[in-house]
Formats: C-alpha cells, structure tokens, sequence
C-alpha cells in the first residue's frame, strides 16, 4: 500500500484496538485516572461512558494491561447480548474456574464463584470485572452483575465492576426506575470526550512515529484543521479519514497530506459527505434567521428583484 511511499514500518490509522498506538488525550487521561483511584478504593462500581469511536473498548484494554502488573486479577465481558445466567458462566470461565453442571445446580455454582472470590480476597488479590458495551445489557443482566457484587466482607467488596457504555447508559440509569439500585452504587463515573483540534495534531503524529515516520510532518496545518472538522475529534473517524487522506495522497505521487486529500476522503467515507450538505444547510438557516428583518423580510427582498428583473 502506502508504508513504504511515506516511511512507515505498519498502518498508523488501522480502526483496531491496538494498545501500541494509544493516545491520552485529556479526557481519556482523565478517565483512567478516575477508574485507578477508585479501584484503589477498593469502591463497587464505576461507569465510563463515551460517543462511538471515541475509544473506550482501547481504554479498557489498557486498564486491563496495567491491572495487569498490579494486585488485581480481571475479567472482560465484551458480548453484551447474554441472559443472567450467561453472565455468571462467563465470568467464572474468565477466573478459570470449571463450567457450569447442571447436576450440581445452579446455586452450587454461584456458591463456587463466592468461594473462589473469597479466596482470592485472602491472597490479597482484588478482582475486577470490565463490562464493554453496557449500554445494551438487558435489564435484568444488569441486575445480576449488581448482585455480583453483594459479595463482600465487611470492610471492602470482594468484586469490583467498571461499566463502559454509550451515553445511552447514562440516560437509561438516570430514567428507570428499577435500575435505582444500581445508580446508587456507581460512585465513580466520567465520559470520554472528542478530541480538540490540538489533541487530533497530537493524535495523528503520535499514531504515525508509532508507525515508524520520521521527519517532516506529514498531514499540513490545514489538513489537519478540515479533518477535525469532519470528524468532530472522534478518534475512530479521524483513523478512517486520516488513512484515506494518505491513500490519496498516494495516488497523487506526492510526500505530504493537504486539504484536497482529506476531502477526497470525506467524499468516499458514507456519512460524512451527507452530513457535509446539511451542516452548510443548516448555516445558511441560521443567517437567514439572524438577518435584519428575519426570513421573511429576505423573501420579500428576493421576489422584489425577481419583479424588476421581470420588468426591465
């Protein structure tokens, strides 16, 4: 493809999460600061919520990678879409603890995952379960990771839960009631915020020296400018353009990514060039609305000089 035209040693702007390339941004900073102090606290539930693409699956692989070299032992739930029951099975596979028998019943085995968890607690170990996407749990699988954590001794939980959703998670907390419960035990809680045009400067050369490049810069001021703007600062979007932007660049068998680039790569990416027309729509609205006499007094100017060019 590419690599070898600019410099680079493998992709900069692939859309997996690849921990290699992280980037902290100040919220991302920010949250990941907020889940290590409250794990530390030894507190029962934290929520980091996020727009799409803004990086939170990335982020919870890199709590997990740091954990990772501390006292704790984790879990990751990353398939959402699971019963109650599917839950606790999961959850005992990722401790390596043996699956499910249904002779035993299924009270023996939540009676073992207690056990084990207790266990654990004795060896000083805390354990932490990351549940990604949790903004589609059915209700009822959000209740059951709740009384997961009822499992505690008296002085600290022996299970501790981080919650990473979309902001349809916060809505859904703040407006049912049956999930009451499980609001009050979120003590720790931050969102994952776009970048600025600052941190998308910072993000796209952080992403490319991991990549390999060396010397100038690669994308212009410019460049850069009109793709923070169609991104909104969503570092998903951002890696889809910014990789685009560089095949184009490519085909035009030149060394550095200017504006026409990045706008050929917002006219191939679906969505955004849509969105493109009805965001100039929408400004030429609001200066028809804030004009001297409002949309009217501009109808009234326009059929006025359609009259006389009638006339003349």
């Amino acid at each position: 493809m590419y690599r070898s035209h600019f410099g680079l040693q493998q992709l900069p702007f692939q859309i997996t999460s690849d921990t290699e390339f992280i980037y902290f941004s100040a919220s991302a900073q920010e949250a990941l600061n907020v889940v290590m102090v409250a794990l530390s606290f030894g507190e029962g539930f934290v929520k980091i919520t996020g727009e799409v693409g803004t990086g939170k699956t990335l982020l919870s692989r890199k709590l997990m990678a740091m954990l990772k070299t501390r006292e704790f032992v984790t879990a990751c739930l990353h398939n959402p879409m699971m019963k109650p029951e599917d839950i606790y099975k999961a959850f005992a596979e990722e401790l390596g603890l043996p699956p499910f028998d249904e002779s035993a019943g299924f009270q023996h085995f939540v009676k073992q995952i207690a056990e084990h968890l207790m266990q654990l607690k004795q060896q000083g170990k805390k354990v932490v379960l990351l549940v990604d996407e949790a903004q589609t749990l059915a209700d009822e699988t959000l209740e059951a990771i709740r009384l997961i954590t009822n499992l505690e001794t008296e002085k600290q939980k022996m299970l501790q839960v981080v919650l990473l959703g979309q902001p349809e998670l916060d809505q859904r907390l703040e407006r049912q009631y049956n999930l009451r419960q499980l609001r009050q035990r979120i003590t720790f809680s931050c969102r994952l915020q776009p970048l600025s045009l600052a941190e998308t400067g910072h993000y796209i050369h952080h992403r490319l020296q991991i990549a390999g490049h060396q010397g100038e810069n690669l994308f212009t001021d410019r460049a850069i400018r009109r793709l923070h703007r169609r991104s909104g600062g969503i570092p998903r979007l951002i890696n889809i353009l910014a990789h685009k932007s560089l095949m184009a660049a490519f085909g035009k068998g030149v060394l550095q990514v200017e504006v026409a680039h990045v706008a050929a790569a917002i006219a191939d990416t679906e969505g955004l060039a849509t969105s493109q027309w009805n965001a100039r729509l929408k400004r030429f609205m609001l200066r028809l609305r804030f004009e001297k006499g409002g949309v009217f007094s501009w109808l009234g100017r326009l059929t006025h000089r359609n009259d006389r060019d009638a006339v003349s």
